[in-house]
């Protein structure tokens, strides 16, 4: 994940790599729930479907995605801000 906004400080990181939907957004749900308004969490992803899955999951819930990447060997990564 080379996009800057990968680069940048988050909270919290999850490593949901190997997990199929639904549980990358599951597991991020939890995170999210532990965190205060306004921390940010990076999460890193395998499933193809995550893309599509993490951008469905902010607009429902409120979060904000602020930055999506597909990185090397189908690795996606996501950066949420807590609403």
């Amino acid at each position: 994940m080379n996009s800057p906004a990968f680069e940048m400080s988050v909270d919290r990181e999850l490593d949901a790599c190997g997990l199929s939907c639904p549980l990358p957004i599951l597991r991020a749900k939890k995170v999210l729930s532990e965190m205060a308004s306004g921390q940010t969490l990076r999460i890193t992803a395998t499933d193809p479907g995550s893309a599509d899955d993490f951008q469905s999951f902010a607009k429902q819930t409120g979060n904000l995605l602020l930055a999506q990447n597909e990185g090397a060997n189908g690795v996606y990564g996501f950066v949420l801000r807590r609403k």
